[in-house]
């Protein structure tokens, strides 16, 4: 059955686009382009490839081959996903077919009829972060999920994920290698991430399809979606298939895909290809985070629904079910959107303190945390509404010890340091953790009198009054009041 194709990603000059317009042409407006310009001097294009173009193979099994990574063998399903398989670098080096690029093997087996096997999810950075293979390139900075991984853990109840669950990750960094002709399912990216994805070398075919026409690949119970959209797909089973419009990309060695969150894609590749690939996800796209949360929690719910009456803990069991599917359940979700309220408030007050009268200069960065807190306030009130929620102590916080700890720190001096480098600011000549822990002890004031976070509802309140002390200070013509005025309006965007 052919594909309805409507269409071709945009492809843009990295130096044509500026950071605002890339926020509001594909951040804000949800839409995939891909950017080229971006990979220069990375030095994973150099090590990693041949003079030819080609994966350099012996220099992975020779630097990385004791590395123990996740394989999936693109012939054997398992579930909704391709089964996988763990083996060291070097014997993934040792299966990878010979002259792969000159040659179309079969979906399953290569031309000595071995497994056809792509390396997927490859923790690369958390491994040898001592290696600088690449930069993150500033679009994709403002990246919450990353930076909040490499200070915390994403689960606040040590038991709710195994250790080697996929989901349950150190971070969300990865680097795929597969040879010509391995694939990845269609899927939708993990809590509904935004992504990027970077050819060090190769060629991929991506095949896209929007968030509104999402529901066509799915069965008629709207439980699962179409597997492989290149087979052929039972009408009866998958009814509204036929009807989907497809977006294609062929995506070339250095150019980088973003992919939007809540897009339906299948990728292809076509020659022997390595890739870099980040999940992430801001203030933008948080309500497609809590809206998957919410609607996996309600799945979750009404699975084990016959056996409330007979459970001691059917809440707990809701949220341990949803942690192990998702991967996190609403404390997590709630403390790590807790903990980025805490840490923009934080920034905004650095800004009163170090910039008593705001230059137009770090405006921008301004604006910035301040649409940030208009988002996070928009997803709390979300949260208020739902049941599950209400006065649940199992969610208590107390921001003093939040404070207090070291982790919350380093998760500020991220932040700054990413914001700067986003807004092209200059790195400060001070020592910026001092001048941090400074201001946090100023803070103290603030918090005392709402310190401890019960509910979605403390943690409103709690923006509310930081905001409304934190602003009092400024003089009216102060331009950065405008913006604490935006994030205290509840209508605000």
């Amino acid at each position: 059955m052919g594909l309805r194709i409507g269409g071709e990603i945009g492809k843009v000059n990295s130096d044509e686009l500026s950071y605002s317009d890339f926020v509001e042409r594909y951040l804000v407006k949800n839409q995939p382009v891909v950017l080229r310009g971006l990979m220069d001097g990375w030095t994973a294009s150099k090590d990693w490839v041949t003079h030819t173009g080609q994966p350099d193979l012996k220099f992975f099994s020779s630097h990385f081959g004791k590395s123990i990574v996740q394989v999936a063998d693109c012939g054997t399903r398992d579930f909704t996903d391709q089964k996988r398989i763990e083996m060291s670098v070097a014997e993934f080096i040792d299966h990878w077919p010979k002259d792969s690029v000159n040659k179309h093997v079969d979906a399953t087996t290569n031309e000595h009829g071995k497994q056809l096997l792509y390396l997927k999810d490859w923790h690369f950075v958390k491994e040898y972060p001592e290696y600088l293979a690449y930069t993150t390139p500033p679009f994709f900075r403002d990246d919450w999920l990353n930076l909040y991984l490499d200070n915390y853990s994403m689960h606040n109840e040590p038991d709710a994920c195994q250790e080697k669950n996929e989901i349950s990750c150190s971070d969300y960094r990865f680097v795929y290698m597969g040879a010509k002709d391995t694939w990845t399912p269609l899927h939708a990216d993990v809590f509904r991430s935004y992504s990027w994805s970077a050819n060090v070398c190769g060629k991929k075919k991506w095949l896209f399809l929007p968030p509104s026409q999402c529901h066509l690949v799915f069965d008629r119970n709207k439980k699962n979606s179409v597997y492989n959209i290149f087979e052929d797909v039972n009408e009866a089973k998958f009814p509204g298939f036929k009807k989907a419009v497809w977006l294609e990309c062929i995506q070339e060695q250095g150019e980088i895909i973003f992919v939007p969150s809540g897009w339906y894609h299948q990728v292809h590749n076509l020659e022997d290809t390595i890739s870099i690939n980040h999940n992430w996800f801001n203030a933008y796209n948080l309500s497609w985070v809590w809206d998957l949360l919410l609607k996996d929690y309600n799945e979750a719910k009404e699975y084990i629904e016959d056996i409330r009456d007979i459970c001691d803990d059917f809440e707990g069991l809701c949220q341990r079910n949803l942690a192990i599917n998702t991967g996190m359940n609403f404390s997590d979700f709630f403390i790590f959107i807790a903990c980025f309220s805490f840490a923009n408030l934080v920034q905004l007050y650095h800004l009163h303190r170090v910039y008593e009268n705001p230059s137009r200069c770090i405006l921008p960065r301004a604006e910035h945390l301040a649409l940030n807190l208009v988002y996070a306030r928009k997803i709390v009130l979300k949260m208020i509404t739902v049941e599950a929620l209400a006065g649940n102590h199992a969610l208590l916080l107390d921001l003093m010890k939040i404070m207090d700890d070291s982790k919350f720190l380093e998760l500020c001096s991220g932040l700054d340091i990413t914001y700067r480098g986003i807004h092209k600011e200059q790195q400060p000549n001070y020592d910026m953790k001092k001048t941090l822990m400074d201001n946090l002890g100023d803070l103290n004031l603030i918090v005392k009198s709402c310190s401890q976070v019960y509910a979605p509802e403390d943690l409103f309140s709690f923006i509310d009054s930081a905001l409304r002390k934190l602003s009092s200070p400024f003089n009216r013509e102060n331009p950065l009041l405008l913006e604490l005025d935006e994030v205290r309006n509840p209508d605000a965007l």
